[in-house]
């Protein structure tokens, strides 16, 4: 019997490139692949890349650069660029670095397997193109339906079709498409099977979700969580990342009456700016954003709201970042990403006259202390409540289990290792700067 081939998977960037690294090397496991944690053993190397941070391709081809000695080495291994720069940089990545064999974008995954065959045979494998063939349905396991932790992401829509002015997601993963329910639904079940007891939605606009049902109609997201809620064994259900044009009324309602959808939500707004916002192209203002939060909150009065939010936007003032922090103070996150605007090629912003460095720093710094503050603020709040904790590794101590709260808090708790994968019922003893620690309730 032949030896496995091995792969090698480094996954840069956002959720869903995470569930497409662990769909693609399913995938590979078909043509003999099996993973491996170190590129020094591998007989392919798949670099799955992201293009939202700063200077996201010259970070790709200063990691390419590292694997010269190793193809020196081993003439015989494979060198590939998947994601989003793979994508956006198509032949200009193999022109740049003739040791990658083969540029696949994260619609094409699915043809991988024959990629790879290709290169096998000598040739170098270029696909970017946007397929009309469900690259889902494709890139099916074909090996045995190995245990899963418990938490598992499931990607149910893709693309975008709101072209914010600072993003190259509608460039490199293409128009709005959601996944027919019936195959979500299947699929859900299937990583049940394999022990996941939480599952997060994933969707570029997750929100905006509208699959063919099994009654033929588009259901929304709402309605598909509410189905989700049905399986047996799972616990419960999150979605990221969200648009608040997005936010219709039924899924407001299911915050409020979907105990498995977790009180946590990721709706990121970006400016606090009216101006700022038209600018970005972003289709709401700072006050029907918070408009929508009232909402939400009178539907799920304990939620924890989470955001984005970029700073040093082209034309950006001292008045309307000034905007920004007033709105924080209005919101209070319990969690946030923020970030210093970065040009991004072929967008339309990055047209535009670009603000100094210095600026960017001080106003990002300003911004994260206020988020810190808050968040710090909120997970104090948390001692002395009860909450569930889904648990999901060992931790550092011994005896000490960690795991993910419902609102999403990392929690630190001495707990007996037979709880792995179980919901215990927990009292928040702690906070620290990026987690909680708590007790076991017995029984």
């Amino acid at each position: 019997m032949a030896e496995p081939k091995k792969l090698f998977i480094k996954t840069y960037g956002c959720q869903m490139n995470v569930y497409d690294s662990e769909r693609m090397a399913e995938a590979m496991g078909g043509s003999g692949y099996v993973t491996t944690d170190s590129p020094e053993d591998a007989d392919m190397i798949l670099l799955n890349t992201c293009h939202i941070r700063e200077k996201a391709a010259e970070k790709v081809y200063s990691e390419l650069g590292r694997f010269k000695g190793l193809k020196a080495e081993k003439p015989d291994l494979k060198i590939g660029v998947a994601g989003c720069v793979a994508q956006a940089e198509g032949e200009e990545i193999m022109r740049r670095q003739p040791l990658v064999d083969l540029v696949v974008g994260p619609q094409s995954y699915h043809r991988l397997p024959q990629m790879e065959a290709k290169t096998r045979a000598g040739e170098k494998a270029l696909d970017t193109d946007f397929p009309e063939e469900d690259k889902f349905e494709k890139l099916k396991s074909r090996g045995p339906a190995a245990k899963r932790g418990p938490t598992a992401f499931l990607t149910v829509q893709e693309g975008c079709d709101k072209f914010c002015a600072f993003c190259v997601v509608p460039y490199t993963r293409g128009a709005e498409v959601s996944r027919p329910a019936d195959r979500v639904l299947a699929e859900a079940r299937e990583l049940v099977s394999r022990g996941v007891r939480e599952i997060t939605l994933l969707g570029q606009n997750v929100n905006a979700y509208h699959g063919e049902g099994a009654d033929g109609r588009d259901w929304g997201l709402a309605r598909l969580i509410r189905e989700l809620a049905e399986v047996d064994g799972l616990d419960r259900i999150r979605y990221t990342t969200s648009h608040p044009n997005d936010m219709e009324d039924d899924l407001i309602k299911a915050h409020g009456d979907c105990p498995k959808l977790m009180p946590y939500l990721h709706l990121p707004v970006q400016s606090g700016s009216d101006r700022i916002l038209k600018r970005m192209n972003r289709s709401h203002t700072a006050d029907s954003y918070l408009r929508l939060i009232d909402r939400i909150r009178e539907a799920r009065p304990d939620i924890l709201l989470s955001g984005d939010f970029i700073v040093g936007f082209p034309e950006e003032t001292d008045d309307d970042f000034e905007a920004t922090l007033r709105l924080v103070e209005q919101v209070r996150y319990g969690q946030c990403y923020s970030f210093k605007y970065s040009t991004r090629p072929g967008t339309p912003a990055a047209e535009r006259a670009q603000l100094p460095e210095s600026v960017k720093d001080e106003r990002l710094q300003r911004l994260q202390a206020l988020l810190n503050q808050q968040q710090a603020e909120i997970q104090a709040e948390m001692v002395g409540r009860e909450v569930g904790v889904l648990f999901e590794k060992k931790g550092r101590l011994p005896g000490q289990l960690v795991g993910k709260s419902d609102h999403l808090h990392a929690v630190h708790v001495i707990a007996p290792e037979a709880l792995l994968g179980q919901i215990g019922r927990v009292r928040i003893t702690g906070s620290a700067s990026h987690s909680l620690a708590g007790e076991l309730i017995a029984g």
